[in-house]
């Protein structure tokens, strides 16, 4: 999923509102399992409730300031996208699991197919791991991939480094130092509750979107980031909230693009030959 263009270029003022808001009237909707839209009088008496003015939000007639519009706008957005986009492409640990036969079949893979980290009946194939790494290989025309990176990301300019990321990510094309793309894999199929590992593993993304967000500035080094996550039941039973902080995310330029569960096998292709463009491009410049 690509961030709408609309709220791309919105002021970190704009998500100071969103993210307070949110955490004071919910993300979700009680009882149906749907994205909430504040109205307006819940937004104001968030503010109010803590303290905070509101006419940034609605002025002295009691209509709607442009950062008024945008926020309602956007709240709007998130729950559309969520519930009718992202929702249905969430997938439970038996669709994963066809696929990931469905993919091993016809591309007979050579990439690494890690194993999840349940035990006994539940161990098996790291389902979304393994169809992201099948589906890389697929359309990379041979080019190289770190599929497994066990080295800090590294950018340089002329042999001396700029930065590396104070974390190990999942992926990178086509390698760990000086990638094109790097990726972060979230898959829960065995998970019952959405506990403070599930939650981590956000702000560890969010982590590494400032790190190349600061890249991106002080460098004019663009790295492309991605997450990727999948589960319905962790996801969406029981993590609707933080699907709402990656949209936000998302839209902060954190992260470049989030795929959600079967997004993987719509849009992943086309990301990789883009990906595939760039490394190429790299080559003929050098």
């Amino acid at each position: 999923m690509l961030p709408n263009k609309r709220f791309t270029a919105c002021s970190k003022r704009f998500w100071a509102n969103i993210r307070i808001i949110s955490q004071e009237v919910g993300y979700t909707q009680r009882g149906d399992k749907q994205i909430k839209v504040p109205s307006i009088n819940e937004i104001i008496n968030s503010l109010k409730n803590i303290g905070l003015k509101w006419d940034h939000i609605i002025d002295r007639d009691d209509k709607l300031t442009e950062l008024g519009k945008d926020v309602i706008g956007y709240f709007q957005y998130r729950a559309k996208i969520l519930n009718e986009f992202v929702e249905p492409r969430l997938m439970d640990v038996d669709k994963a699991r066809r696929l990931f036969e469905e993919l091993h079949g016809r591309y007979e893979p050579k990439c690494p197919l890690p194993l999840n980290k349940q035990k006994g009946e539940k161990k098996s194939p790291a389902f979304l791991t393994c169809l992201i790494n099948m589906i890389i290989e697929a359309n990379s025309k041979g080019y190289p991939c770190a599929f497994e990176p066990y080295e800090l990301t590294t950018v340089t300019e002329n042999g001396y480094p700029v930065r590396t990321l104070a974390r190990r990510i999942d992926g990178a094309f086509p390698g760990p130092v000086n990638p094109i793309a790097v990726w972060e894999v979230k898959e829960y199929y065995y998970t019952t509750t959405f506990g403070s590992r599930v939650a981590d593993g956000i702000y560890e993304t969010l982590l590494d979107g400032m790190e190349l967000e600061d890249l991106k500035e002080k460098e004019n080094i663009d790295v492309k980031h991605y997450l990727m996550v999948d589960s319905h039941y962790t996801w969406w039973e029981c993590g609707r909230s933080y699907l709402c902080r990656i949209v936000d995310m998302l839209h902060m330029g954190y992260i470049d693009e989030a795929l959600f569960g079967y997004e993987v096998i719509e849009r992943l292709p086309l990301i990789v030959n883009e990906w595939v463009e760039s490394y190429h491009k790299r080559r003929i410049q050098k």
